[in-house]
């Protein structure tokens, strides 16, 4: 008979006693989520959701993937978690909703090398806070304990969103024409793209970033706090604006700013103009220009330069829209305008 001690998981680095806590501390923020087409309840091994209250002559299913990204490395600096799964929201439903979809239901997935249930609870506070604000139900998540794959205090996440929208009202570019008007809405910061050129060209020294301030940030902000600030979410404001107006064409702007997501809503032939002085450059960028010497294609061509939704509309549209933007409070203007041609011009 052996008489070795057993190995158990918990020797190995998971513990699963953590996980249940984790579970547990997660339930309420999800549940905050939960709306009348929510059919199952978290600890269930899918998440059910009924579509039967649409009412859509032919509803389509619209589906965005995504992850935070290095940005995740700033919050590990600032030990602040609260945030960041606003981000995780953003950027899928805000890529759903380019097509006029509504957010339904998202999923989040965490993984790291020892699970804090405190913290992951905080986590998915954030992304709680993130589905609130798409009008989105949290309906499930995975949370992964691997030990040996993350640094101590380390995490990644992604998520995963599912929206839905009428077959005759999607927004896809198809009716863009030369002379139409580009309108842009403004991101509340970074966002979440860029980020490893932002740690190449800013470090990851907690001290120094807390103590830069002033003239390179908004408000009173570090620029610590300036890189945590979260990606807006457009949803409510795009899905206000598409009941009442013909929207052609929507861009996000992610990773590869104007000049890579811009063109992507065109149509064969014609292309796209952005007049460089049509907005005030926000701090933060200029701080970024500055630092990094970049040329404004390449700036353009990482960051979404203080824009973080485009809109295409037709020009004698412009004005009614813009408008609307003012009286839903989202600081917007006209940036540019569509020619024949293809890709985008910085003018």
């Amino acid at each position: 008979m052996s008489t070795t001690k057993p190995i158990t998981y918990a020797d190995a680095g998971v513990d699963v006693e953590k996980g249940y806590k984790a579970v547990e501390l997660i339930k309420k923020h999800s549940k905050s989520t939960f709306n009348k087409n929510v059919l199952s309840d978290l600890g269930s091994f899918g998440g059910l959701y009924s579509i039967a209250n649409e009412n859509l002559k032919e509803p389509v299913l619209v589906s965005g993937t995504d992850g935070v990204g290095t940005k995740l490395k700033y919050a590990f600096i600032a030990n602040k978690h609260d945030t960041i799964g606003i981000d995780c929201v953003a950027m899928c439903v805000n890529d759903v909703v380019c097509h006029g979809a509504k957010p339904l239901f998202f999923l989040d997935y965490l993984a790291t090398g020892k699970l804090e249930p405190e913290k992951a609870a905080e986590i998915v506070g954030g992304i709680a806070e993130g589905c609130r604000q798409a009008g989105s139900a949290l309906i499930g998540g995975e949370t992964a304990e691997m030990p040996g794959f993350y640094e101590a205090g380390e995490y990644d996440m992604a998520g995963f969103c599912v929206g839905i929208v009428d077959k005759s009202k999607i927004i896809n570019g198809s009716d863009i024409k030369a002379g139409d008007s580009l309108i842009g809405i403004a991101s509340s910061g970074i966002h979440s793209n860029g980020f490893s050129l932002i740690r190449k060209l800013f470090g990851e020294d907690k001290k120094v970033l807390e103590n830069t301030k002033g003239e390179h940030c908004s408000s009173q902000n570090s620029l610590l706090d300036e890189f945590l600030i979260p990606t807006k979410i457009y949803v409510k404001t795009v899905l206000h604006l598409v009941d009442k107006f013909n929207i052609k064409g929507i861009a996000h702007i992610t990773g590869g700013g104007f000049i890579e997501n811009i063109p992507r809503i065109f149509p064969k032939g014609i292309g796209g103009v952005v007049e460089l002085s049509s907005y005030k450059l926000p701090t933060i960028f200029e701080f970024i220009k500055e630092k990094s010497g970049l040329s404004d294609k390449e700036l353009y061509n990482t960051f979404n330069m203080g824009i973080g939704l485009v809109l295409c509309v037709d020009k004698k549209d412009e004005q009614t829209v813009l408008a609307e933007l003012k009286n839903l409070g989202e600081p917007a203007f006209v940036i540019g305008k569509t020619i024949s041609g293809e890709g985008l011009e910085l003018r």
